[in-house]
Parts: structure tokens; C-alpha cells; sequence
């Protein structure tokens, strides 16, 4: 297990920012944690970063323990927090041989290295450009390239999506897709349930410190799902097709949304077929049927309260 919290609780005088927190990520695992802002998300990665002390419970990364061995699980880790420190008067090169040298990386070595991950995340180009002047998806882009430096296992990311316009989202999440397929462990928390949906293996849903779901996106999806609602458009007389499927065996509700019918089948009823027979028997012409889909953003929306401490 290279992440593992057991217990984790952190206070702040009578707000529970954390509450007994089980969470459990395996080597090579792309883990994405959501949940409304003041969730706690922030707070764990904090102390998963060493850079806070839990209250109560453990936390391990790598086998070591957070407090207790926090100097052997640093060199182990890159933590990309959800803002940028800007370095004014320092070009992109010098910024990162900086960081490189504070990481013990020295001579051609360090010179090797900075290459490297100005390649990787595609800021060769920017290498004289100075950090100040960089876009806020550049800058996201050089927050990983400084913690890629060293090599580490594990990458803890707050939100590095936040607030960059849709090409720099696509480009951070191409980039992350590659430290994926490198084998790095990654826990991500972001606000774009599509993208962690198409990046991530698992999710966590968090909602006040606790923690509500954790495992395969598939499994979350599975479990938010209600029931069977299939989503159908008829050319005209749109009432009347509705009124004919709401008498129908093994319907259980029927909306109208959106020039849509929303039609909610029994539990017990998973075959919708028959819909669509009895809707052209009458002289309905379809427009389209399907089964309405059930995405991680849908199953956010139905397993949390939107609660925040």
C-alpha cells in the first residue's frame, strides 16, 4: 500500500476538518478525491505532504509513517499545491536548477535532469522566459515539472486545474496521463468530475471530513444509480406520448424535461424495449431512445448533501 490513512483526524478546535479517515491507494494508482470545497481534501493532502500534523489516527506514505518519519517520506513524494509562488526576477531554467540543487542534484546531472522535465511537460521552448510572465497554465506545468526533479513516487496534487481555460486543461491532463503510464502514484483532487472520470482508476468522495465512497469510478456509478430511466423524443404530440408510456406495465414515473421524455422504470423492469414498440404501434415517430446516462459528476450529485462544515 503506498497510501494508507487509518483514523486520520484533524481538529481545529471544535471544527472536524477530518474524521477518522480510512483511505487506501495502491502503487501505480491514479486516485481521484472530490467533494465539495471544505470537504477536508485539502487538509489530507496537507498532512499526506507533511506539511501538517494530524490530530489523531496515522497516515503512511511508502510504508512510513507521516510525523514519525516525515524525513524519509520527502524525498518520496511531489506536492503540487493549488496555487503558485511566483519567483519575479528567476527564468524558467534557473527556477527549476534551483529547486533542482535544493533536492541534492548537482553538475551534469542536474543539467540532464532539468532537460528532461522541461521536455516532459513541454516548457523547452519557455526555458528564458521568466516565471512571472508565464500563463496560469504554464505555471501549473512548471509546479509539476519542479516536483518531477527528484524522481518521486508519489505525486499529491490540490486541484491544478483550477482556474486554467479548457486547452491548458487538456494539456495537464495529457501530461498527467504520461506520469500515469510511468508508473508515478498519483491522488489528484479537482472540480472537473469529467476529466478525473477519464484520468482516474479510483475516487474518493468526501463530504464534512468524511469519507462517503472509495473505489472503482464503475462501482461509485453503479451505486448512484437509482434504477433505470430512459430518456425518449418523439417528432410531435409529445403529451400524448407521454400519457400513453405513464399507463404503461413496469413504468414507474414519467417526466417531461428539456423536450424530452424521462421515462422511470419499475426496479424490476430493465428491458426498454417494449417502449419503443408500443410508441410506433401507436403512430409515434422517434426522434431517439436510449438509457439515460450515469456519469461520476451525476453520482456526485446523488451521494453527496453539498454540506460543508
Amino acid at each position: 500500500m503506498i497510501i494508507q490513512t487509518i483514523n486520520l483526524t484533524k481538529r481545529y478546535g471544535k471544527l472536524v476538518a477530518l474524521d477518522n479517515l480510512h483511505l487506501n491507494i495502491e502503487d501505480g494508482e491514479c486516485f481521484g478525491y472530490i467533494g465539495p470545497n471544505g470537504a477536508g481534501k485539502t487538509t489530507t493532502i496537507k498532512i499526506l505532504a507533511t506539511l501538517l500534523q494530524p490530530t489523531w489516527g496515522e497516515a503512511r506514505v511508502c510504508g512510513y509513517v507521516v510525523g514519525y518519519e516525515s524525513r524519509k517520506i520527502r524525498p518520496l513524494i511531489g506536492y503540487v499545491p493549488d496555487f503558485f509562488g511566483a519567483y519575479e526576477d528567476m527564468v524558467v531554467q534557473e527556477y527549476l536548477e534551483f529547486f533542482a540543487s535544493a533536492y541534492g542534484i548537482t553538475g551534469k546531472q542536474r543539467e540532464r535532469v532539468v532537460g528532461d522535465v522541461l521536455e516532459l511537460t513541454d516548457l523547452s521552448y519557455k526555458k528564458d522566459a521568466l516565471v512571472d510572465s508565464l500563463s496560469r497554465g504554464m505555471q501549473q506545468r512548471l509546479s509539476i515539472a519542479r516536483v518531477l526533479l527528484h524522481d518521486p513516487r508519489v505525486l499529491l496534487l490540490d486541484e491544478p486545474a483550477s482556474g486554467l481555460d479548457p486547452r491548458a486543461r487538456i494539456e495537464i491532463r495529457e501530461l498527467l496521463k504520461e506520469l500515469r503510464r510511468m508508473g508515478k502514484t498519483i491522488l489528484i483532487s479537482s472540480h472537473i468530475l469529467p476529466e478525473l472520470a477519464d484520468l482516474c482508476t479510483t475516487v474518493g468522495i468526501l463530504e464534512q471530513g468524511k469519507l462517503l465512497y472509495h473505489g472503482p469510478i464503475k462501482d461509485i456509478i453503479a451505486r448512484a444509480k437509482t434504477g433505470t430511466k430512459v430518456c425518449v423524443a418523439v417528432t410531435d404530440q409529445q403529451d400524448l406520448a407521454a400519457m400513453l408510456l405513464e399507463k404503461t406495465n413496469g413504468v414507474k414515473a414519467v417526466e417531461q424535461r428539456d423536450g424530452h421524455i424521462i421515462v422511470e422504470l419499475e426496479k424490476t423492469t430493465h428491458d426498454f424495449t417494449g417502449l419503443a414498440h408500443l410508441l410506433l404501434d401507436n403512430n409515434f415517430r422517434i426522434k431517439e431512445i436510449k438509457e439515460e446516462e450515469v456519469n461520476l459528476e451525476t453520482a456526485f450529485m446523488r451521494l453527496t448533501k453539498g454540506m460543508v462544515q
